[in-house]
């Protein structure tokens, strides 16, 4: 068996093991629990699972998962789906994080680029906490961690001039994206962190009420940006860019000297270069969607449904 054979049969079997362990989690051992300022915090382990939920109006909803025996590998397809940021910038020095999860991004990134400075924001200190004990989280001097709302994190960013090459944005409550990390100001305040390299990656749905909401309010901060999804779930990542998006010949490029470094991280960039739709090419909400803005928020359009 060749190495590119050996490799597929890998990815495919841990892929297998996180899907089953994922839909057996039901089952799980409650190892952590507590009440944070924010919210009820839970870490269950399951058939080499480790997962860290949030416990919001009676639904766990899992933020990040592990799996014991082999951290390294990523669980989560969102996850695997972020790394198409390095398709827009194959060689980020600067990364900023918001919503931190267990820190499994963070963790990888740094194994990857290990020179690279990357700052993780998040609200909830318990998270932080939670992150380093039970997932492995580490943070060094390239790694750090901070805790402030991630909005308020970006206007003093941006008063200290500061840059940055790839802005992840994963913030979530559990419920949804907090409304004021999702709005036309907010998106100008992060675009203005954007060097002139710079790539945003936001994880968000691809089936939600907010959809066209959300998408005609990132192609008004950022003009055309990615869609990145796959059909194993619902989530979709939005590639947003101040500079023109680069032509499928360049993605192709990159994903090929991208592959053999991602690898080991369970993602296969080269798949996931096939799964980015331009909005420049594919528009699929109504040309009239509202913004959202500061004033005009994610929860008044849901509560419009009540």
């Amino acid at each position: 068996m060749n190495k590119l054979a050996l490799s597929l049969l890998i990815a495919m079997l841990v892929n297998l093991v996180s899907s089953v362990a994922l839909n057996t989690q039901a089952n799980a051992k409650t190892i952590h629990s507590e009440r944070s300022l924010y919210r009820n915090i839970l870490v269950e382990e399951n058939n080499g699972l480790r997962c860290l939920k949030f416990n919001v109006k009676s639904a766990k909803t899992q933020q990040s998962c592990m799996l014991v025996d082999n951290p390294r590998q990523l669980v989560f397809n969102y996850t695997k789906l972020l790394f198409s940021g390095l398709l827009i910038n194959p060689n980020p020095e600067r990364i900023l994080i918001i919503g931190l999860g267990g820190g499994s991004m963070s963790n990888a990134l740094h194994e990857i680029f290990p020179n690279a400075n990357i700052t993780n924001v998040e609200i909830d200190p318990a998270v932080i906490k939670v992150a380093r004990s039970y997932f492995s989280f580490f943070e060094n001097e390239q790694v750090t961690s901070v805790v402030q709302d991630g909005r308020i994190f970006v206007k003093r960013a941006a008063l200290k001039k500061q840059q940055y090459d790839w802005i992840i944005l994963d913030a979530f409550n559990g419920d949804y994206i907090p409304e004021h990390l999702m709005t036309q100001e907010f998106l100008q305040e992060t675009k203005n962190l954007l060097s002139a390299n710079g790539v945003l990656a936001a994880n968000t749905f691809s089936v939600s009420d907010l959809y066209n909401y959300e998408s005609a309010t990132y192609k008004s901060v950022f003009g055309d940006f990615f869609n990145v999804r796959n059909n194993n779930n619902s989530n979709r990542i939005i590639l947003a860019s101040s500079k023109p998006l680069p032509k499928p010949a360049v993605i192709a490029e990159r994903a090929e000297s991208l592959n053999k470094k991602l690898r080991p991280f369970n993602v296969d960039i080269k798949v996931i270069s096939r799964q980015m739709t331009s909005t420049a090419t594919t528009q699929d909400w109504p040309s009239d969607t509202r913004l959202l803005t500061d004033q005009y928020s994610p929860a008044n359009l849901l509560n419009l449904k009540h």
